[in-house]
């Protein structure tokens, strides 16, 4: 590696902060502690550099996912050692189920007390190895700027991921007279991003053939900037698109060949399709089992297509008989580029879009008790479905998913792949910072506002004018749900007898708050949400409300509970 000369010596905080400017990288998401002084007090003195402090470690990397996965742009986090680090570590492995370019830097103990049980040491690298893409511990100051920028590099390419970068205090604070060039050549490292332009023609090929055609969109699909391209595909074939939980936004949800979320809280009309298919071309999509239900009797009739950055999802679960590896737009742009094929399936178009208005997502209206369905629907129409809509995990969650109307690309911000509770707030906050000038609101249940409503505090501190929808419904809404149904309703710990009063913890922390009780006047009540402000909105529900239709676990699509059609 060739050395590159400094006019003046500068240390490593400082070539760190450096090379984060080099590559547009101006905001991190962190809380200090003794490990990473050194690189606090640069920050401190350094211009161009907004840091946005925290209340906890695990808020920190979720307001990273959130500024991530709502721009396409990486996130940076900065944690101490020993329990900062392991504090982000289930904001990490969330990153990396969900496929979110992060950067987290933690501090790490000096290097002679590495290996030492020194204080407040531990080995982050060994704790995060299965949880991201790559991990690496600095032993030289002088390393410090091709390691970043490699770290930055792997996790923004090819399936984006998190990596780890362990830095400890001495590296941090030493001076250096140079540092080593930062060209990225990583030989091993060599991610497929334009499909075989060959595998990518078998799709029209079996296209021709098929009979029973169906498009499932993937987060890959919102993460490729895809849409666009998936729209040109679907319209030009009249070939129906189901999304997943990710995926939605890929294909705008009012659209006629939409049949919106599939899986286990998905539509009736995108289940029975998934049943039904005689061939089914996957944009981007893991085949995750809230998708497929019981994978045995998943898609026995058919031919499966898999467009996927990443290889080694392909032919993981499901079998697939036309594999492409590479970026999903690149893909999509060469289907669009092909002459048109001839195609036979306008009766199964017609059928399925037939089952969509057959059996909408719906549910029954109360005078006495808010349906949060209703609250998300008129949400939608107040913001005219533009809005950033961020949630937190749960039964709130899946009715967001079925209720709001979804037009675009990184429009749903949530956690899929581990469902973690406590992403809401601090993910609704990192969307918020990254797109100042987007409405951003977030629906949370009283379970999972409490993990994480610390993070509340940034809202007044950096102007952050969330909207916080809170879900009340005095339990562990899903928990409490599958108890009812399939543990002879004992509801084992999932009720919360004792809540804080969540209108003067608002008040707290200087936000403005609502509390809902009334369904005649919902609309008029919720008006509040376009206002320029931090709002919390306090909805009361029945603690007996379920999300439906529902697939139970390990039974197949078709074997949904709770359809209700229309006369």
């Amino acid at each position: 590696m060739e050395r590159v000369q400094l006019e003046n010596p500068k240390s490593g905080s400082e070539l760190l902060l450096d090379t984060l400017l080099d590559l547009d990288i101006d905001t991190i998401f962190g809380y200090p502690g003794g490990a990473v002084l050194p690189l606090y007090d640069t920050i401190y003195q350094y211009e161009g550099i907004n840091h946005i402090l925290a209340r906890h470690e695990q808020g920190a990397i979720h307001e990273a996912e959130g500024y991530a996965k709502s721009t396409g742009q990486i996130g940076v986090t900065l944690v101490t050692s020993g329990p900062g680090a392991t504090n982000a570590i289930t904001g990490i492995a969330d990153a990396m189920a969900d496929s979110v370019p992060l950067l987290v830097i933690t501090g790490q103990v000096a290097r002679p007390g590495i290996g030492k049980d020194a204080f407040q040491e531990a080995d982050i690298i060994g704790a995060t190895m299965p949880i991201t893409k790559y991990n690496y511990q600095v032993r030289d100051t002088a390393d410090i700027p091709r390691i970043v920028t490699e770290a930055i590099h792997i996790a923004t390419t090819g399936r984006k991921g998190p990596v780890v970068v362990d830095l400890p205090k001495d590296v941090a604070a030493s001076e250096t007279d140079f540092y080593y060039e930062t060209a990225v050549n990583i030989p091993s490292y060599q991610p497929t991003v334009s499909p075989n332009g060959l595998q990518v023609k078998k799709i029209l090929q079996f296209l021709k053939k098929a009979k029973r055609p169906l498009i499932l969109a993937g987060g890959g699909v919102n993460y490729a900037d895809a849409n666009e391209a998936l729209k040109i595909f679907a319209e030009t074939y009249q070939i129906p698109v189901v999304s997943t939980l990710l995926g939605l936004g890929a294909i705008p949800v009012n659209h006629d060949l939409s049949l919106g979320m599939g899986g286990m809280h998905g539509s009736y009309a995108s289940n029975m399709a998934l049943t039904e298919a005689d061939y089914i071309i996957n944009f981007g999509a893991r085949f995750d089992d809230r998708l497929t239900g019981n994978v045995n009797t998943f898609a026995k009739h058919a031919t499966v297509a898999h467009v996927d950055i990443d290889p080694a999802e392909i032919g993981k679960v499901v079998s697939t008989q036309i594999p492409v590896v590479g970026d999903v737009r690149n893909a999509l742009d060469l289907l669009n580029g092909f002459d048109k094929v001839e195609t036979d399936f306008s009766d199964w178009t017609q059928k399925v879009l037939a089952n969509k208005a057959r059996a909408p997502f719906g549910y029954d209206k109360d005078d006495e008790v808010i349906k949060p369905q209703e609250v998300i629907e008129i949400i939608g129409q107040l913001t005219d479905g533009d809005a950033i809509i961020v949630t937190d995990v749960g039964q709130h969650q899946m009715w967001a998913a079925q209720f709001y109307p979804y037009k675009h690309a990184r429009q749903l911000i949530t956690s899929g792949g581990m469902g973690t509770m406590g992403f809401g707030i601090p993910a609704a906050i990192g969307a918020k910072i990254a797109n100042p000038d987007k409405e951003v609101i977030l629906f949370v249940g009283d379970g999972g506002f409490q993990m994480t409503n610390q993070e509340l505090a940034i809202l007044n501190g950096y102007g952050v004018p969330i909207k916080v929808v809170l879900i009340n419904n005095h339990s562990l809404g899903m928990v409490r749900q599958w108890q009812e149904s399939f543990y002879n309703e004992r509801r084992s710990e999932s009720t919360f007898d004792d809540e804080p009063n969540f209108q003067l913890l608002a008040k707290a922390y200087g936000i403005e708050s609502y509390l809902l009780t009334d369904p005649k006047h919902l609309k008029e009540d919720l008006a509040v949400i376009t206002s320029q402000k931090p709002v919390l909105i306090e909805v009361a529900i029945s603690n007996r409300e379920h999300v439906l239709p529902m697939v139970p676990a390990g039974k197949s699509n078709k074997d949904m509970l709770g359809v209700k059609f229309n006369a």
